[in-house]
């Protein structure tokens, strides 16, 4: 049963680029599986808090380590809990086939929109990459954000001949952090996409990236911090230069700092965080590893300074 979305593609874009976005972590037991409930408990904490949409199953939602079902699952609950209120945008991406096939399984579910991750571990030029984004765009009715990282650096020279054939994509993610690509893009296209900072921990790049047109961007810590999160947002967009940099020198850039001891724990410390304020959403799953006890005490007092712990 196709369940329509209450966001047609324009609208999704006007949504997300108008206030600050997050990913829920996905939940899991003391086995590795799906814990749905605990899933449902820490997503109405972050729906409370009104983002202007969240990324289901995204980056820190752990979507390279989860079955297609386990994504529809995700999808399916958090579109149900969302309703109209808040966009649910879902994931996409390994082959191009696989990427479509989660595209309708996300329309079907409920979902407002596609977030469209690179391919899985091949290279491709720009040309294989066009025709990856544009199969996905006709696989769905819903608007697709292209996420540019990794494998997938989508470059200004693809995207108007991309726009004017797929009327559906509408938003821009960067991953990146090329400042002369997104200058690039941005300059090509402008209003015709909404763009989105997606760097890990996007807030220290929050400031500088609004200067080229990306008004919004995904946050990690408003999983665990939604009041600092949206403060945070709110003083970015007002151009409050004291609030930002107060706020990167006393606890973003320390809890980078402590991000950056192994791989893999940008998606690490936000549980940890989850942990730390007492909503936790279980350990991650391999190839991805725990903060250490040590760790997680330094994580405890830095979330402190800010009240929370």
């Amino acid at each position: 049963m196709r369940h329509p979305s209450p966001y047609s593609p324009e609208e999704l874009k006007a949504a997300i680029g108008g206030g600050l976005l997050s990913f829920p972590v996905t939940a899991f037991d003391d086995r590795l599986d799906l814990d749905e409930t605990r899933y449902a408990r820490n997503l109405e904490v972050v729906l409370e808090h009104a983002p202007a949409g969240i990324f289901v199953a995204g980056g820190t939602g752990e979507f390279f380590s989860l079955t297609p079902q386990e994504v529809q699952r995700l999808v399916r609950r958090s579109a149900e809990m969302a309703g109209a209120r808040t966009p649910v945008i879902a994931p996409a991406g390994m082959g191009t086939r696989t990427a479509c096939e989660l595209a309708r399984e996300a329309e079907q579910a409920g979902a407002a929109g596609i977030l469209l991750f690179p391919p899985y571990l091949t290279e491709s030029d720009p040309k294989g990459l066009a025709a990856h984004i544009e199969q996905v765009c006709a696989a769905t009715r819903l608007g697709v954000i292209v996420y540019s990282r990794g494998n997938a650096r989508v470059g200004a020279e693809i995207l108007p001949a991309l726009a004017e054939r797929c009327p559906n994509l509408v938003g821009y993610k960067d991953g990146v952090g090329d400042i002369e690509l997104m200058t690039r893009v941005y300059t090509t296209m402008g209003a015709r996409l909404t763009y989105v900072g997606g760097l890990p921990t996007a807030e220290t790049f929050a400031l500088p990236y609004l200067e080229m047109g990306v008004t919004t961007y995904s946050s990690a810590i408003f999983n665990f911090m939604p009041e600092w999160a949206k403060a945070f947002y709110a003083a970015v967009r007002r151009r409050d230069h004291e609030h930002v940099y107060r706020e990167l020198r006393e606890f973003v850039m320390p809890y980078t700092s402590l991000r950056n001891r192994r791989r893999g724990y940008a998606v690490s410390i936000v549980k940890a965080g989850m942990r730390v304020v007492g909503r936790d959403a279980g350990r991650v799953r391999p190839p991805l590893t725990d903060l250490d006890d040590a760790e997680m005490e330094e994580l405890r007092a830095l979330i402190a300074t800010r009240g929370r712990a």
